[in-house]
Order: C-alpha cells, then structure tokens, then sequence
C-alpha cells in the first residue's frame, strides 16, 4: 500500500529579517549574501516564549482544518526538526498536546536539513504497512535560536519556519510515494554540528563563553558536498524510475543555496522553471524547506493528479537523500 499526500499547509512568522537590516549589524551587504547564496530575507520567530513546537502546531491545525478532520482521527505525529523546544519531552507530543490529537503518538526525528525526507519516508512505512491510515510529518525549525549572529558566514543562510503534509493510503499503487533512496555519512559530521547542550558538552559557564551553543559549519566543505550529493541522488531517482527530463514536473530541493539548486536542475536536464525556489524569501529553514516548497506549490493550484515530483535533500550528519512522487 502507498502512501499519498492529501493536505499540505505551511506557516512561517511574520517578522522579516532582510539582508540589509544584517547590513546593519555585520560586515557584510546585500549584494554580497544574493550573489552567493540567492537569499533576500528570511523570517525570524521574535517572541521568545515561541518556539519550534508553535509553528509546527500552526501548521498541523492548517492541515487538519484543510483536510476536514478531526485531530482525533490522526494516528501518528511526526515532526523532524533539528531545534526542538527541549531535549526532551519530544516537540512532536507538545504538538499533540496543542491541538488535541489525543489518540496519536508521536516522536520526533533529527535528520538536520534532511529531516523531512527521512521522517517523510518513515511516515510512508506506517501506512505502507496497513497499521495507520493518517501520519502527520512536519519540517520545523527555529534556526534562529541557534544562530550566531556575530558570525556573518552563517547566520546569514537561516531563517524560522515549518510545514507539513497529512499521509495516507494512496487511492492505487501508482500514486502517492514511490521511491525513496536515503543515505548518511558520519564522516562529515566535523564540517556541521552544535556542540554544546548534548551529553558530550551539557550547558555550563563555560560552553555558553565558548559560543559552543551556536550552529558551527565550514561553508566550503559542506557547498562542495551538497553539491554532488543533491545532484547524483536527483540523478539516481530518475533513473531508478526511469524519468526523463520531460517526465519530472517539479524538482523540489532543499534550499540551502540557489548555486547548489540550480547545479541539480542541470544535472536533471530540467529548466528552473520546474524548480521550486523559494530561498530568496525564506533563506535555509533546513527540515522545512522541502515541505514549504510542496505547501506553495498546492497552495498556488500548481499540482495535479499524475505530477511527478522529485524531492532531495542534503544535511548535517552528513544525511542526504532523494523521494519521488506521484501527485495523487
């Protein structure tokens, strides 16, 4: 049994942090954060008693109201993210506490930018395998509460939000999700990480001196491998389904870099007009992107049954992978 997307929602605060509001507080300009990474602004959750779990029960009320349901009829509540309001309880069981979807479980997923494919594909497999009929999977993030903002190299690329899709059983076996190939890589682990507030460096005096608590990544080497990755996965879908250019409706890629976006749609041999972008609004939102991307397009009238969609991802860890499917 497939599983099918059958609502999609998105939410994303309303304050805009715009690349020359960061003129005024680095050494950096507008011109410079466009022509390298083809981002404008991004939005920022000011209000600090919000967080991730707040914009990811916005989004599970949109698609529970969207799809004309109660929360009770949701099974289970997924939410990767890589900010959760807390080590523990998970975000996801906040989300179940604040919309009242008292008969699903939930747990979160950290799979950092690649978030939303892994728990996306996780989702799949419940429904594949007969025992839930709806999965609700949401990208979130607050990244700006791991932001270093002295840092201008990487603060930058992130802005807050979340989305989301509803999952379940696909109306035939040519709908819905089709394929899904995930990877990981530990071995890039040293190139992107936060160390502080884990087991290894719980928060002390001196990791909060140390800047330790802040989103650390060396662009260089992260840029070089998500630009492979994202276009051999986008490569490999398509031949593993044997997809021609003309066959894929949209590539919808993470967005971490217009350059890396537009190395994948080459490779593809697709124009950008099948690509969603929307990095220039929203900066890197990490497990949110994809399923932002997805809510715009639905949003706009802009899907239809039988569309094809390939989604890739690249991430912390390093984690990478691609997922197509067919627009139910």
């Amino acid at each position: 049994m497939k599983a099918a997307i059958t609502a999609t929602a998105k939410y994303l605060p309303e304050s805009i942090l715009s690349n020359h509001d960061l003129e005024q507080i680095l050494d950096t300009s507008d011109e410079w954060i466009r022509t390298r990474t083809g981002i404008r602004e991004r939005r920022i959750l000011k209000d600090p008693e919000k967080a991730t779990s707040h914009l990811c029960s916005e989004v599970a009320r949109r698609i529970i109201e969207k799809r004309g349901i109660s929360a009770e009829e949701i099974d289970l509540i997924i939410v990767a993210t890589m900010t959760p309001d807390m080590i523990f309880p998970s975000t996801a069981c906040l989300v179940q506490k604040n919309v009242a979807a008292s008969n699903a479980w939930a747990f979160d997923l950290s799979g950092a930018c690649s978030g939303f494919l892994y728990a996306l594909n996780t989702g799949a497999q419940f429904i594949a395998a007969g025992t839930h009929d709806k999965v609700l999977v949401i990208g979130g993030e607050k990244m700006s509460a791991v932001m270093d903002y002295t840092d201008r190299n990487t603060c930058v690329l992130f802005g807050d939000g979340a989305a989301g899709v509803l999952l379940e059983p696909a109306q035939d076996e040519h709908h819905g999700l089709l394929d899904a190939k995930l990877h990981a890589d530990g071995r890039g682990s040293e190139h992107l990480y936060m160390q502080g507030g884990g087991s290894r460096h719980p928060a002390s005096k001196e990791t909060v001196e140390n800047r330790m608590h802040f989103l650390h990544q060396d662009g260089k080497q992260v840029f070089k491998s998500a630009v492979t990755q994202m276009a051999d996965i986008a490569e490999e879908i398509m031949k593993r389904n044997n997809l021609s250019s003309d066959d894929v409706t949209y590539l919808i890629p993470h967005q971490a870099n217009l350059r890396i976006i537009q190395a994948t749609a080459e490779r593809m041999g697709i124009d950008m007009q099948k690509v969603a972008v929307n990095i220039d609004r929203y900066g890197n939102t990490s497990a949110a992107t994809i399923p932002i991307c997805i809510a715009e397009l639905d949003e706009d009238g802009k899907l239809s049954s039988g569309n094809n969609l390939v989604l890739v991802s690249f991430g912390a860890g390093y984690t990478w992978g691609g997922i197509y499917v067919r627009w139910q």
